[in-house]
């Protein structure tokens, strides 16, 4: 594995490997004076963000420098990039300073394959349009294992806006991978055309189909990525597909409420719901350290020794 680009190229034992080497590093780190590892002293990592994302960057930044990397941050918006400089332009630059790692949030869907032709070194997806974003979907994973014990076997209802979602996508592709039932739920307007192809469930009723699940996901909807009118207002989505405490009663005990973050309280999910103790979305913000730890870790050092 040279990079990690999208969920749905990762064979189960990758997969399946990268969960273990992410235990690992939580066990390394946690109870530490000084939580950090040698791993990755010497390498550079560099974080170029051509959206903003505080949560996924910080993420990246503190799982690197845990591994005693050395941390560049690359705001797109605020260099060269901003004065008409093109992708590769950029990508040369970062190879003539020596970056191990690149790690790539962008708009454009294909931007960090793209990115692959150019640079030596490894190449991490933070996120690219609405096509995929892996690491978020290995820290969901982590989580969904920690809180259930195992994830083959398992249901698990990701709700709202699909058609816009790179978390949505890339989850489904691992989730179904590790032997899970992926239930996708959502107004019609907001799943994608070509849905039947996908190794999932469709309904449209979250009454119904919160029933029998063992985890449930609930996505924000996203304003800034749509350009029509996809449900009338704000309070039919939230009666029609919010989780609220309700809803949540009719889920089995044991399951769990899952959010990739940023929340719209109130909208999608219900505050109560969010602060309950069935809620992981601080656990998912933790795991997603660990996740992206044993990411870099597995990419720039092949898997030896830490």
């Amino acid at each position: 594995m040279k990079h990690l680009l999208t969920t749905k190229e990762l064979t189960r034992e990758e997969a399946e490997l990268i969960l273990d080497v992410t235990e690992q590093m939580a066990e390394a780190v946690t109870g530490r004076e000084v939580p950090k590892l040698p791993a990755l002293r010497g390498r550079t990592v560099v974080n170029l963000f051509y959206e903003d994302s505080t949560r996924t960057r910080t993420s990246f930044e503190t799982a690197a420098k845990r591994l005693s990397a050395d941390v560049v941050n690359f705001a797109a918006k605020t260099s060269s990039v901003n004065k008409g400089e093109s992708l590769r332009d950029t990508a040369l630059t970062l190879q003539a300073m020596g970056a191990d790692a690149v790690v790539i949030r962008h708009p454009a869907a294909g931007a960090p394959q793209r990115l692959t032709e150019w640079l030596d070194g490894a190449v991490l997806n933070a996120g690219d349009g609405t096509h995929a974003h892996p690491t978020q979907a290995l820290l969901d994973a982590y989580t969904m294992k920690k809180r259930l014990g195992d994830i083959e076997g398992r249901t698990v209802a990701i709700v709202g806006d699909i058609l816009h979602s790179r978390v949505a996508r890339s989850n489904i592709w691992l989730l179904t991978k590790l032997g899970a039932t992926v239930r996708l739920v959502g107004p019609p307007t907001l799943l994608p055309k070509d849905i039947d192809d996908w190794p999932v469930e469709i309904g449209y009723d979250l009454d119904a189909s919160l029933k029998g699940v063992d985890a449930v996901m609930m996505l924000r909807v996203q304003h800034e990525r749509q350009n029509a009118a996809f449900f009338p207002t704000a309070n039919e989505y939230s009666r029609l597909y919010g989780l609220d405490e309700r809803r949540l009663a009719l889920m089995p005990d044991h399951a769990i409420v899952m959010h990739p973050g940023p929340m719209n309280r109130g909208m999608e999910i219900a505050a109560a719901v969010a602060d309950s103790p069935r809620a992981t979305i601080t656990e998912q913000v933790t795991n997603g350290v660990w996740v992206r730890m044993a990411v870099l870790y597995l990419l720039l050092t092949n898997g030896e020794s830490k």
